[in-house]
């Protein structure tokens, strides 16, 4: 069973989601704040979390920015729609997905189901449009990248839309407004130095030295290439 920690200052919310994650078979635990999901994490293991950007004390952002500096565990922040530069930063701080208020309970439940898909469980075979380059493959239906020795490599979502933006356009220049075109959703604040941190995080998964890249390399004055042979 997956254990869900739905972390958001609104009782009303705590208890909508975990009324209904539970119907669905989930563990959850809940938590009001920071300092409260801190002690959860203490004491369980918790393999996504629900939280809202908006927190009293330390907010959304920097508990995600925190615990990606030692964790995989899945991060779906939860936003207003006001807060647009706001869902641009969590994903560049390595947050998996993000979901508006107000929201659905179906939605919520999709986007959980998909992102423990991703990050739990050891590999198995996938199927659907696959990229394979240098002996790594890119599931792109699926939404997950398989290392030359098979495992999932794991990626949040904003760097696995990179990388899929990077190999369906091999061997040509792509400029930061080409990568934001390609990668971000329609409702993203344009940001293009956003771009410059994802292909820096992307580097370290994909490439032998992230300090001499031979895959995604810098065009300088005009963007970026990725430059290894794409099947």
């Amino acid at each position: 069973m997956h254990t869900i920690a739905v972390v958001d200052d609104d009782p009303i919310t705590r208890e909508t989601l975990r009324a209904y994650l539970e119907g669905e078979g989930y563990r959850v635990m809940l938590a009001r704040d920071g300092d409260q999901l801190s002690a959860l994490l203490a004491r369980a293991r918790i393999d996504l979390l629900l939280l809202d950007i908006r927190l009293p004390g330390k907010d959304g952002l920097a508990v995600t920015r925190d615990l990606r500096a030692s964790s995989n565990i899945g991060i779906i922040l939860i936003t207003g729609r006001s807060d647009r530069m706001d869902r641009l930063i969590g994903l560049e701080l390595g947050a998996d997905d993000y979901i508006t208020k107000p929201f659905e309970p179906r939605e919520i439940l999709a986007r959980t189901r998909s992102l423990l898909r991703r990050v739990g469980g050891p590999a198995k075979p996938v199927g659907g449009r696959v990229k394979r380059f240098d002996g790594w493959e890119l599931h792109l239906d699926k939404r997950r990248l398989r290392d030359p020795g098979g495992g999932d490599a794991r990626l949040t979502s904003a760097e696995f839309d990179l990388l899929a933006a990077f190999v369906e356009h091999p061997g040509r220049v792509l400029s930061r407004d080409d990568l934001l075109d390609l990668t971000l959703r329609g409702d993203a604040v344009p940001f293009d130095r956003s771009i410059d941190r994802l292909v820096r995080r992307l580097r370290r998964v994909v490439e032998p030295d992230p300090a001499e890249p031979t895959r995604i390399v810098t065009v300088h004055g005009m963007g970026y290439m990725f430059q290894a042979a794409v099947d």
